[in-house]
Order: structure tokens, then C-alpha cells, then sequence
């Protein structure tokens, strides 16, 4: 997938203003107009335009493609970066909107399918009295905090234009009730915290999706908690009991003889509790760790194997 450069594309400045970004669609519309236009490439041109329009009229939009820097080149192979538009606060349902438009998979990866396109960048007129628009963003939430429920405080940035037309932010501080079990992908509702009322009526809400960050331990798919569990070569020999970490404590295993390196072993209701369902499990993922030879005794324990048994790992390949 191809980086598109939407200031080339419309031709302005990254810091041109809300004004400048207008004039610019307006006067490249009429050029590439399908309709009007006799280049070869106009229509592609012309989509083209309507997408870095999408973008750059959109405060939102704009300042989350900002975030990717300026070191990107146009037609450089691009993967959106994990996180990339993390403490944003979007209004609208998504990134994507109910309709659908072809936008191109740069796009897409960026901000889902569809958007919330106002043609020539008008918007419609504000109803006498209504419901605010919902807004929406994400939190990221350790495994320890979605385990055992917590209150974090998050920062958002709300990206505007100000009275001249340049890009801004300004920051608010929330304080979110994360409940016990959350999953990644679920939202948490936060009443009221979306935008304005118009003329009186009542805010919308704010929306987070969740995401669980990275745990230097375990892995989580779902409700369910994975664990790479190291085991010595005589315990997967012998079977054995030993001492295994789960979220919130510790607890034993039997390890069966003759354990295999990848066997998975289950720990029922260990993962986690997810509110109205069944809690997830924790699996322990066995790896047996051979010891290094480091030392004589080491290096002769190996040899003395290695003269007494028989034992070949490749047999099953004819070796």
C-alpha cells in the first residue's frame, strides 16, 4: 500500500489554513472535473482530490494524518503504525461513516470505509434543538486494570480550526471507570462527555474503545490469557508440579510425564472475567529449556546421556 501525500495532492502548505484548503479544492475541481477536464487522467486526478479534501477539511482527520510525520514520501510503502491516532477525540460514530465512497486503501487503513463526506466542504445548518453529536476515541488499559476494574485518567486532544483558520488542539482530562473483565474492541459510554447540544439540547456521549496493551508476559486473544511456560528437561520427563503466575496470584500445575515443547495445558476460568459471560481461560504454553553444558559436571552428565540411551529425536526422518 502506497503513502499519499494529500498536501501534494491539493497542492498547499501543511500549514495552510481551513480558507486556503477550500480555494484549493474549489479551483482543482473545476481543472479535473470529469465533465469538464480533457486529460487523460482527470478522473483519477479528481478522486484523488475528493479524498485529500475528506481529510484536510476535517480538523479530526487532519491532525490524526499529521501524527504520522513528515518523513513519509508519496508512493513509499506504508503500514499505519500501531497506535498512530491514539489520545485523539473524533466526533461521529468512527472513523468510517454509514456511507460508502471509494476512497483508496491508504485511506481506508487510515480511517475506515465511507466518511463522513460533506461535498464542497459544506456542512448542513444545525437543527433548532437537538442531541450533540456522539463522539468517539480509544484507551489503552493494562491487563492488570482490565483484570481487577480501575479508574484511570485519560487526555484527550480535540483537534479545531481556530477564528483564522489554522489547525489546533486543546486538551481535556476525563477521569474513565474501567470495569472488571473488559475485553479489547468493547467501548465504555460515558454519558454526556460527546459534543454540544444544539440550542439547548442535550450533549452526546463519548464513546472509548478499549484496547489492552502489551504484557511482558502474557498474550490475551479474546477472554483467554496465554502464558509461555519454561519447564525443564526431567519435569517434562517426570511429570511435575510447579508453581505457575495467573493474573491475580499464582497457582499449581501438574505437569504430566512425558510433556512436549508447544503442549498446551489448560487452567479453566483463569483468564479473563468478562461480565455476563463465562470467565476466559489461561493456557500454559510448555517449553522445555535444555541446560547449557557450562560447566565439567554439565558436560558429563550430557556424555554419560549420550553413551546410555539410545534416544534419537529424528528417527521419524530416517536419521
Amino acid at each position: 500500500m502506497d503513502y499519499k501525500d494529500y498536501y501534494a495532492v491539493m497542492g498547499v502548505a501543511r500549514d495552510a489554513t481551513q480558507d486556503e484548503i477550500k480555494r484549493a479544492y474549489r479551483k482543482l475541481a473545476r481543472k479535473f472535473h470529469p465533465d469538464v477536464s480533457k486529460a487523460a487522467d482527470a478522473e483519477v486526478r479528481f478522486k484523488e482530490l475528493g479524498e485529500a479534501y475528506e481529510v484536510l477539511k476535517d480538523p479530526e482527520k487532519r491532525a490524526a494524518y499529521d501524527q504520522l510525520g513528515r518523513n513519509w514520501q508519496a508512493g513509499q510503502d506504508f503500514r499505519p503504525p500501531p497506535d498512530w491516532d491514539a489520545g485523539f477525540e473524533f466526533s461521529g460514530g468512527g472513523h468510517g461513516g454509514a456511507g460508502q465512497r471509494d476512497f483508496s486503501d491508504f485511506f481506508e487503513s487510515l480511517f475506515g470505509r465511507g466518511g463522513d463526506f460533506r461535498a464542497g466542504g459544506f456542512t448542513r445548518a444545525a437543527p433548532a434543538r437537538g442531541r450533540g453529536e456522539d463522539h468517539h476515541s480509544k484507551i489503552d488499559v493494562s491487563l492488570e486494570d482490565a483484570f481487577n476494574g480501575a479508574t484511570l485518567s485519560l487526555q484527550l486532544r480535540v483537534p479545531e480550526y481556530d477564528a483564522h483558520g489554522h489547525l489546533t488542539e486543546k486538551l481535556r482530562k476525563l477521569q474513565v471507570k474501567i470495569p472488571r473483565g473488559v475485553i479489547s474492541g468493547k467501548r465504555i459510554r460515558l454519558a454526556g462527555q460527546g459534543g454540544a447540544g444544539y440550542n439547548g439540547g442535550p450533549a452526546g456521549d463519548l464513546f472509548l474503545e478499549v484496547w489492552l496493551k502489551p504484557h511482558p508476559r502474557y498474550q490475551v486473544e479474546g477472554k483467554d490469557v496465554f502464558l509461555n511456560l519454561p519447564i525443564t528437561p526431567w519435569e517434562a520427563a517426570l511429570g511435575a508440579k510447579v508453581k505457575v503466575p495467573k493474573l491475580g496470584g499464582a497457582v499449581d500445575l501438574n505437569i504430566a510425564s512425558g510433556a512436549r515443547s508447544g503442549q498446551k495445558l489448560r487452567l479453566k476460568g483463569r483468564g479473563l472475567p468478562v461480565p455476563g459471560e463465562a470467565p476466559g481461560d489461561q493456557y500454559a504454553l510448555l517449553q522445555i529449556i535444555t541446560p547449557p553444558a557450562d560447566s565439567d559436571e554439565m558436560k558429563a552428565l550430557y556424555e554419560k546421556m549420550a553413551r546410555e540411551t539410545s534416544f534419537n529425536p529424528r528417527l521419524h526422518l530416517g536419521g
